[in-house]
């Protein structure tokens, strides 16, 4: 039996059952949840391996990157920037990109950027590993790309360039780059063990993944030693589909998938995917959108509300036409993602991750795990969790 550490409040017991079932079924490797209830803490668990090669245990500070789940921390920071006036989501990129604006991109809104609405989930083009982590050349090529559809009229998941488009805006009005925006200005006056582009002296704990593949293809790690989940679904849908087109930017830079345990993606910034944190972390992020947190809020109720609307209807023709919306860089309550009230909103990584709110509930909670799963918006170990939370709310 699996040892289970952290505690949950009086009455939310039922949250470390269904924590411990995950492991007790052997859907978990390593992992941790947390749940703020009315801006406290209510839930905070973790247990397992950070890394199963060396027996190194989940400890309470360990921490895992966490995939498009980065994508809701990037949304708080445009939406802030949003709050204080010092972005018009509704200009034109041009008006603080002023280069984006070539080979027909020239009236794309930044509203369309977070919404997934550009035209621009992938980059044509080969691009090394090396030159996606340095920012620039990303960039630059997003500058020279044509979108791929008539910008606004759809809509279609931008996987990995959302970071670098969204971040470069970011940038462009702050002069800093994503990563230390969102360190000052959200991560460090909430106290979050939450880092795109991790320093070096926390590198030690971060833990390790674990991809667990369909029987006969061979151990996890991808290379020699058999496909990623993320190579299979290219494989699966084609490499010219635009799923595969999407999971391969920038130009087939990270389709090895020993990057993403390296140093250097971890050190890098890549803000739509490679934010490394806690679950706890997640949690207390989206309790202070929703809420105060020890005097501490994210989002005022006027830009929560807006940054909560929906921009997208219909099916997501990156994502296999399903049922996935957004709004200003969050993912919405749908019908896939049909978690809690109407107004609900965060955002799932790959592999399983997630952080989410339900303003109507008052509740936030966050998730992080190292054995990775296929599925678009979590699987049967969120599932159980978020209903856990729900059942203890009654």
């Amino acid at each position: 039996m699996q040892e289970i550490h952290g505690w949950t409040e009086n009455g939310w017991e039922g949250v470390r059952e269904a924590f411990a079932a995950n492991f007790a079924a052997s859907l978990e490797v390593g992992a941790a949840f947390s749940a703020y209830h009315r801006g406290r803490k209510v839930a905070d668990l973790w247990g397992g391996l950070a890394d199963p090669d060396s027996a190194r245990p989940w400890e309470e500070d360990s921490l895992v990157p966490v995939f498009s789940t980065t994508k809701g921390a990037t949304a708080i920071c445009a939406n802030r920037l949003a709050e204080e006036g010092r972005l018009d989501v509704e200009s034109p990129v041009v008006a603080y990109w002023p280069e984006f604006g070539s080979n027909g991109k020239a009236s794309i809104t930044v509203a369309e950027l977070l919404s997934h609405r550009a035209g621009l989930a992938w980059i044509d083009g080969r691009m090394t590993a090396e030159a996606a982590l340095a920012w620039d050349p990303v960039v630059e090529a997003l500058e020279r790309q044509a979108p791929a559809w008539e910008p606004g009229a759809t809509h279609g998941y931008h996987a990995t360039t959302f970071g670098w488009l969204v971040g470069e805006v970011v940038r462009r009005i702050t002069g800093a780059s994503l990563g230390s925006y969102f360190r000052k200005e959200v991560a460090e006056p909430l106290g979050l063990d939450f880092w795109i582009g991790l320093p070096q002296s926390e590198e030690p704990r971060v833990a390790m993944f674990v991809e667990l593949l369909p029987e006969g293809l061979g151990p996890p790690g991808g290379g020699a030693q058999g496909p990623s989940v993320q190579q299979l679904i290219a494989l699966a849908f084609g490499p010219d589909s635009f799923l595969g087109k999407a999971l391969d930017a920038p130009g087939g830079a990270f389709s090895d998938p020993v990057v993403w345990n390296s140093r250097a993606m971890h050190a890098a910034e890549v803000p739509s995917a490679n934010g490394i944190c806690d679950a706890r972390s997640l949690a207390r992020m989206y309790a202070a959108c929703i809420g105060e947190v020890d005097g501490v809020r994210l989002l005022e109720p006027e830009q929560l509300a807006r940054a909560t609307a929906p921009l997208t209807t219909g099916p997501d023709r990156v994502l296999l036409d399903l049922d996935i919306q957004f709004g200003l860089g969050f993912m919405l309550h749908s019908g896939l993602v049909a978690i809690g009230g109407s107004r609900s909103f965060g955002h799932f990584g790959y592999g399983g991750s997630f952080g989410w709110a339900d303003p109507g509930a008052e509740l936030a909670m966050g998730y992080t795990m190292n054995r990775l799963e296929i599925g678009l918006a979590g699987d049967s170990r969120s599932v159980s969790l978020i209903g856990a939370c729900y059942g203890a709310m009654g």
